[in-house]
This record gives C-alpha cells, structure tokens and sequence, in this order.
C-alpha cells in the first residue's frame, strides 16, 4: 500500500520523482536562507529538515530499490525518521540537495532500465504490508508531492513576508 497514493493521483511516478530535483533546486532559490529556517508550525521541520530528510529518505530507497531488485520476495527495511533527523542541525540545506539530486538521478536512471515485468514483483513492507516494485516506485513519487507540497507552503508564507 502506497500511504502517498493521494498525492501521486493519476500522476506518472517516474516522471515525478524524475522532477522532483529540479523543482526542490527552485523552491530552495525561492527561500532563500531566512525561508530555509522557516517550517509550517511548531514542532515541525524546517524547510531545511526537510531537504535533509528527502536526502535521507533517497539514501533509504536507493537500498530499497536495489535489495528489491537483488532479493526474491524481498521485506522492506523500515527506519525512523525521527531518530535519523536528530542530526539535521548540523546538516546544510544545499549539501541536502545535492546529495538528493545526486542520488535521485542514480535511482532514476536504475528505475528506467527495470523491465516491465519487474514492476510486479513482490515485496513486504512490515508496517504495510504486501506491495510491488511499482508501488515502492509510486511512493517516492507520493513523498516528493508531500513534501513539495509543504516546501511551497512554507516557501509562499516567506514570499509574502
């Protein structure tokens, strides 16, 4: 199950997560430093957490993706993410992004080449449940959208400021 289904809607995954850099490298322009800092509320990341977390949830899928292509019925490895982000203080916005950029343009170009059929096999996510290669796909798609989603937002207050 796709728990970013909503966002992704009609939506071609791959083309998504394909811009998904591009569009990060303008919002972050848009910020600018001063909106960096800024988040949708207390107790929420920053927009720079949140670039720091796309950069971490990259790392995620990049062994996701491959393991799943490596293992027959393959389960998912769940990580938390708010135990991975008590290092984003020390963590700068543009290293997150480029490091997502880099690692999004690698799993990008792997995805491109998965034979069709391979979009169906099937794998376990222990908090999920089953799912398939396509799904998996579907939901980096549906995270970019969520947090892009929340970039804009925070990024449209800070304009408006």
């Amino acid at each position: 199950m796709n728990p970013y289904a909503a966002q992704l809607g009609q939506q071609n995954a791959l083309d998504v997560i394909d811009a998904t850099p591009g569009e990060l490298a303008r919002l972050v322009e848009v910020l600018g430093s001063s909106g960096l800092k800024q988040s949708l509320g207390a107790g929420k990341w920053s927009a720079r957490e949140i670039l720091c977390h796309l950069a971490d949830t990259e790392i995620a899928f990049a062994f996701r993706l491959r393991q799943a292509l490596a293992e027959a019925h393959h389960i998912i490895q769940p990580f938390d993410q708010d135990a991975w982000a008590r290092s984003y203080a020390s963590c700068e916005a543009r290293l997150a992004l480029e490091a997502f950029a880099g690692l999004r343009r690698w799993n990008v170009g792997l995805i491109r080449h998965v034979p069709s059929e391979t979009m169906s096999k099937p794998l376990t996510h222990p908090e999920r449940g089953a799912m398939t290669f396509r799904v998996l796909v579907e939901t980096m798609a549906g995270h970019d959208l969520n947090h892009l989603g929340q970039l804009k937002t925070i990024a449209a207050r800070a304009v408006s400021e």
